[in-house]
Order: structure tokens, then C-alpha cells, then sequence
């Protein structure tokens, strides 16, 4: 396996201390994007907010930090992101304000219409099924809920097969 499929190996699924490496490299990498969602002002005091891959937990941070009211949960496939996003988070999480957990998005651990607004930063690509995830997003989606998908597009055309464009994202959730 070249150097380049391991580090997207990682990217998928952080093991260890090469994994809880590159989840910092992403808290950073992310963080523009963080600051564009929160200036935004889409997310609102008192949400109740699903972080779909959380990652480093920096994502989690920052939106608890503009939603003191609210709750925010975050899932992530890799065990290993999900103890450094419980670590960046601890207090909050001892608080019971954020509650993270190993979960697929192909199985969200959470009842229907349970979140008013959902987001996955730079994640969707590696998700199992796009079309099929997306069903299970909305299904614990409340009815007039946003979810947002955030993402630089030189990795959306490098990982995607189809779903590459706005339309094509769109159809998909007008399908959905």
C-alpha cells in the first residue's frame, strides 16, 4: 500500500497515534471552514446539532461555544476520533451538553426528526453510500432542519465518483 492510500486510510478511520495525528492536522485544516459555518449564523442558540464524522472534535468545540443553549452530538466511524473529540471536549461532555459517540452515518443511533440541523465536514466522501446515507441524514433530520455539507471541491472531484456538482448533490436530495 502506497504512503498516499494509507494516509487516506487514515483519513477514513484514525487508528492510534498516526491517527489521532492526522485528526489535529484536520482540526486545522478545518477550521476555516468552521469559522464560515459559524459566522453564517445558520446554526442558532438552543439547536440541537448532529456533527456527522466529528472527528478531532474541534468542529464540536466551536459550535457549542455559539449554541450555549443547545446540545450537540457528534458521531464518528473511528474510535479513535471519537476519544480525541470526547478529550477537546471534556467539560462539555462531563456537563452532558455534548455527547459523542461510534456510530455510522449508514446507522444513526438517534430517533427520527431528532436534530434541527445536521452538518458533515469534509466527510461525505467517504461515506458507504452516499445516496443511502443521505436517506438515513434526513430520517433523523426534523421536518424544516438544515443539513450542511462542507467541503473543498478538489476533494470532492479527487474522492467522488458522481455527486460532484451542486446539481447533482441537489438532485440527489430532492430524490431523498
Amino acid at each position: 500500500m502506497s504512503l498516499l492510500q494509507r494516509l487516506i486510510e487514515q483519513a477514513k478511520n484514525p487508528k492510534g497515534f498516526v491517527g489521532s495525528t492526522m485528526l489535529s492536522i484536520m482540526n486545522a485544516a478545518h477550521s476555516g471552514m468552521n469559522k464560515w459555518v459559524i459566522e453564517s449564523g445558520a446554526i442558532k442558540n438552543g439547536d440541537i446539532v448532529l456533527d456527522i464524522g466529528c472527528g478531532g472534535g474541534k468542529t464540536i468545540q466551536s459550535l457549542s461555544k455559539i449554541n450555549k443553549n443547545g446540545k450537540i452530538y457528534g458521531i464518528d466511524f473511528s474510535e479513535q476520533a471519537v476519544k480525541d473529540t470526547t478529550k477537546a471536549n471534556k467539560e462539555d461532555v462531563a456537563r452532558g451538553k455534548v455527547i459523542v459517540r461510534q456510530a455510522s452515518v449508514s446507522n444513526i443511533p438517534y430517533p427520527e426528526e431528532f436534530f434541527d440541523k445536521i452538518t458533515a465536514f469534509q466527510t461525505h466522501y467517504f461515506w458507504p453510500n452516499l445516496a443511502t446515507d443521505v436517506k438515513e441524514v434526513f430520517r433523523v433530520l426534523k421536518q424544516g432542519g438544515e443539513f450542511m455539507i462542507i467541503s473543498e471541491i478538489y476533494k470532492i472531484n479527487y474522492h467522488m465518483k458522481s455527486y460532484k456538482t451542486k446539481t447533482e448533490i441537489k438532485q440527489l436530495f430532492e430524490s431523498i
